[in-house]
């Protein structure tokens, strides 16, 4: 990766970013944190596509979960920028698979990133009580306001990264739930987009 001024962070940030990618093409062949098919691709499918969703969120924040962390995409790329503006003050990483968790604590480790990573079903921990909440690729919009109702604070938000499809998916939640919602359209494919979504209630 050349240069941090596309991302608009430090060059110490950067240096944290490129650690975290050299640890994830080791460890990949050996527990496939992401699709074999991106790693030649990985700064613009996962880590630039997990950096625009921290300038969504509504800084600063106190306390930010990504669920289904996985390879830590958004999470722990989020961690590593709050670095640089002690914003978010702290994440929290979920994440079921213990070699993947074993990995991102690695990443953390290395980069003193400001994360705890937790080894759990989503379902089975405590409410988190976060102020904004991720998740990446994990579930459709109705199961993912499940889980918004259930670890976000009232006055939080959460941010969906969608694909394609989202209009379908939003159809099919507003259901079931009330919700209040922004799309912003992906900046690194066309289709996609983030939802910030806030103020879930069951219908």
């Amino acid at each position: 990766m050349s240069g941090a001024e596309p991302w608009g962070v430090s060059r110490e940030t950067m240096d944290r970013l490129e650690v975290y990618a050299e640890l994830l093409k080791k460890w990949n062949p050996r527990i496939n944190l992401v699709a074999k098919s991106t790693i030649d691709d990985i700064w613009h499918r996962h880590f630039e596509d997990s950096a625009q969703l921290y300038h969504l969120a509504p800084h600063p924040v106190e306390h930010w979960a990504d669920l289904g962390s996985g390879g830590g995409f958004p999470g722990l790329v989020i961690a590593i920028m709050a670095l640089e503006n002690d914003t978010p003050k702290r994440v929290t990483l979920v994440e079921s698979d213990a070699r993947k968790c074993a990995f991102l604590r690695t990443v953390i480790r290395e980069t003193r990133a400001p994360a705890t990573v937790v080894t759990d079903r989503i379902e089975a921990i405590t409410p988190l009580e976060c102020d904004v909440l991720t998740a990446r690729a994990l579930a459709d919009l109705s199961h993912l306001m499940e889980f918004a109702e259930r670890h976000l604070l009232p006055e939080g938000t959460a941010l969906f990264p969608k694909g394609a499809s989202w209009k379908k998916e939003m159809a099919e939640a507003q259901q079931k739930w009330n919700f209040e919602h922004r799309v912003a359209k992906s900046k690194t494919e066309d289709g996609p987009v983030i939802l910030s979504i806030a103020g879930v209630a069951r219908v």
